[in-house]
Formats: structure tokens, C-alpha cells, sequence
């Protein structure tokens, strides 16, 4: 009898400590989760969440420094400033449109070149490309209106670039008309590309007196565009 008691009492043991490595082992494969560590899966999503519908974003601006129109003297154009704006809100990248020869710093001297380049339907020469354009699903493009049009520079850029399969949203700044309807013509200018209509026209003078104005305009703007 005693035989007996002491075999079922082993038993019992075995199974008690067996349980109980069994209890470990799971608690050890819940602890590998630990709090604050992101998962595979986690760290896709953040990725993806990194700009709208995962796409790559491209923010190209022309815009111009120097004695500006009912403003006086600027350091940081008047587009400049909203196409930082733009950027800081979607997480794109820059490229600034440059011309190889500079605009004059005075504002009626500027206006008459621009008027001229308008006439001579001209082609200034700019200074480079952006790097790997054909990565980038959308290009935000930015430009002051000079004599209710696009300046001639940024035709430069339109047709030097490759654009197939990329969308082209217009912004511009302006001394009060805003969008003109010129933007309509990018797409003939811009190979391949799709272009938004609904744009960006914001007054000039709103950069430099309140750019956190021109925050909230351009942060109503791109969520009322999907961005």
C-alpha cells in the first residue's frame, strides 16, 4: 500500500512540474512582443503612412527674392514660401527652379524682362534637374503669375523634364488674380503628365505678412485634394 501512495505521489509531481514548464514557455513566447518595439507589419504601415497613399512627392518652384511689388525688399520668395509650407505638411522633397542668369533685384526692371520673354515666347536657361524625377507619382509646381502667366522659365522646366505618369498640381502667388487659367496649358508642355484643376492661387503679400495664414490655406487646400 505504501508501494502504491508513494508511485501516484511521483505522479502527481511530474505532472505538477510539467504544467508548470509549460506555463514558462508561454509566458516567455508572450514576452518576446515587448511594448514599444514595432513589429514587421507595424513598421510597414509607418512607412507607408509616410506620405499620402504612399506616394512619392516632388515639390519644384520658381520663385524670385529682391524689391517685390506693394512689399518692398524681400530675402525668401513670396512661392518659396508656400511651397515650404507644401513640404513640411505632405513630407515631400524640394527642387528649386533657378535661371542660369538672374532677375534684376529691382522690381520694374524684373517686369520688363519678364514682359519681353512673354513676347519672344522665350526659353531662359535653368540650372540643372531634379535628381530621379521619375520616382516621384506627383509634382506639386509652383510659380508667381508674371503678366497673367506662367514665367517663361518654368516652360523651361516643363519641357525639359520627362513627366509620364505623374500628376502636376499647380500653386502660384500672385499680386491679386490669383490662378489666371493659364495653368490649363501645363499639360501641353509637360510630357505625359496629368494636371490637376483644382490649384493653389494665394496673394504675395500673404508670405511675408502671414505665413501661418498661408499654413492654414495650403493645409485646407491639400486635404480638400486628398494630400
Amino acid at each position: 500500500m505504501k508501494k502504491i501512495l508513494l508511485m501516484l505521489t511521483a505522479v502527481f509531481m511530474m505532472t505538477t512540474m510539467a504544467a508548470g514548464c509549460g506555463g514558462a514557455e508561454k509566458k516567455a513566447e508572450k514576452s518576446d512582443a515587448k511594448p514599444g518595439v514595432k513589429t514587421e507589419t507595424a513598421t510597414k504601415k509607418a512607412e507607408a503612412a509616410s506620405s499620402p497613399g504612399g506616394k512619392k512627392i516632388l515639390v519644384a518652384y520658381f520663385s524670385r527674392t529682391g524689391e517685390e511689388y506693394n512689399v518692398g525688399v524681400i530675402t525668401k520668395g513670396n512661392t518659396a514660401v508656400v511651397a515650404d509650407a507644401i513640404a513640411d505638411l505632405t513630407g515631400a522633397d524640394k527642387f528649386e527652379i533657378k535661371t542660369l542668369k538672374p532677375y534684376p533685384q529691382n522690381y520694374r526692371e524684373t517686369t520688363d524682362i519678364a514682359k519681353k520673354e512673354l513676347q519672344d515666347n522665350a526659353r531662359p536657361e535653368i540650372v540643372g534637374k531634379p535628381e530621379n524625377l521619375k520616382n516621384y507619382d506627383t509634382v506639386f509646381l509652383g510659380y508667381p503669375i508674371w503678366w497673367s502667366d506662367l514665367p517663361m522659365a518654368v516652360y523651361t522646366f516643363l519641357e525639359s523634364n520627362d513627366f509620364h505618369g505623374k500628376t502636376i498640381i499647380p500653386f502660384c502667388t500672385s499680386a491679386g488674380s490669383y490662378m489666371t487659367g493659364k495653368e490649363s496649358r501645363i499639360a501641353d508642355h509637360a510630357k505625359g503628365a496629368t494636371v490637376l484643376d483644382k490649384g493653389l492661387g494665394l496673394p504675395g503679400r500673404m508670405s511675408q505678412e502671414d505665413p501661418k495664414a498661408v499654413n492654414n490655406e495650403v493645409e485646407k487646400w491639400l486635404k480638400d485634394i486628398g494630400y
